[in-house]
């Protein structure tokens, strides 16, 4: 058992859950396991394995992938609900706070340090001091989160940012939106901009061609010699840097935009050669405006258990 200065870090994703004791803000990086959510029924039985049955004298905070209120939740990819009430339950703990994963993902960014991000955009400059962020995670599904600083404190206001409507501004793209609609009414951003999404414009486009559809590991490895990969590739990177770039205006992020999540990271090798900069930037008279936003891939595996760690040292600083 550590003592009452350790509190534990809980991130649980949709495949694996992973558990680690935190000093102040600092994961130790030697105290983390990794669960499979298929082996247990909850995330009790996990927390009480992790523990081997005792009860601890600090805090838990804990991120989950799917949408959070009141330290309360359900996963999106498994009946399991977290709350404040079994984790104590489980732990003994004498705090406990529930985040959304990207909501521990922006409590990370002012924590991570240059070995934990790949720059797509640099800084042209010194960042502001306090000046806001923008997250956004482009992996099973889509979401993005504002990252905000006040009187000390860090925010991160929950959003389902993926839900909003698809926008095309080609003729090609409105044809692909075409093409979606009939399959998915009303279609969202995370309908194109997802695993699943990159798909579905790999599909689209090899429909044309009289080829059969691939999955996006398929895709991914056949980037070299299929010219449809390539071409899938570079729309999907087109979707990602105009998503992330009209979030920027809405943010207006000088403290950078941060990208992250599974998909992202494996497109990283063609962000800077498939049109995700130029997307990003092509906001026409306001275009000259979007320099100012560095754009970066978390490369950190553990960031939001940074962020776990992060946002319960403030909250028990303000207590």
């Amino acid at each position: 058992m550590r003592d009452g200065d350790h509190h534990l870090v809980v991130d649980i994703g949709g495949t694996n859950t992973r558990v680690a004791w935190a000093d102040g803000a600092s994961v130790l990086r030697d105290t983390i396991q990794r669960f499979r959510n298929a082996d247990h029924t909850g995330i009790a039985p996990i927390l009480e394995s992790y523990l081997q049955g005792e009860k601890i004298n600090g805090a838990v905070c804990l991120d989950m992938a799917g949408p959070v209120q009141n330290n309360r939740g359900t996963l999106t990819n498994l009946d399991w609900e977290v709350s404040r009430e079994n984790v104590t339950a489980a732990t003994g703990a004498s705090h406990v706070c529930v985040l959304n994963d990207l909501q521990a993902q922006g409590y990370a960014v002012p924590h991570l340090g240059q070995s934990s991000l790949s720059h797509i955009i640099p800084a042209s400059g010194t960042l502001p001091a306090q000046a806001a962020s923008l997250v956004v995670n482009v992996g099973t599904g889509l979401n993005a989160a504002q990252v905000f600083h006040l009187d000390g404190r860090t925010l991160v206001p929950p959003a389902e940012a993926g839900h909003i409507s698809l926008t095309a501004i080609t003729d090609r793209e409105r044809r692909f939106v075409d093409w979606l609609e009939n399959a998915h009414p009303q279609p969202g951003m995370e309908d194109a901009l997802s695993g699943r999404g990159f798909e579905r414009i790999y599909a689209w486009l090899a429909e044309q061609s009289n080829c059969p559809a691939k999955s996006a590991s398929e895709i991914m490895q056949s980037a070299k010699s299929d010219p449809i990969a390539d071409d899938a590739i570079r729309m999907f990177c087109t979707f990602m840097g105009r998503y992330a770039g009209d979030l920027a205006l809405i943010t207006v992020p000088a403290g950078g935009v941060f990208l992250c999540g599974g998909v992202a990271g494996h497109f990283q090798p063609y962000l800077a050669s498939h049109g995700f900069i130029d997307a990003f930037r092509a906001k026409g008279r306001f275009s000259n405006f979007m320099d100012q936003f560095p754009v970066s891939l978390i490369i950190d595996d553990y960031a939001a258990l940074t962020g776990c760690a992060a946002h319960l040292c403030e909250i028990l600083q303000h207590r």
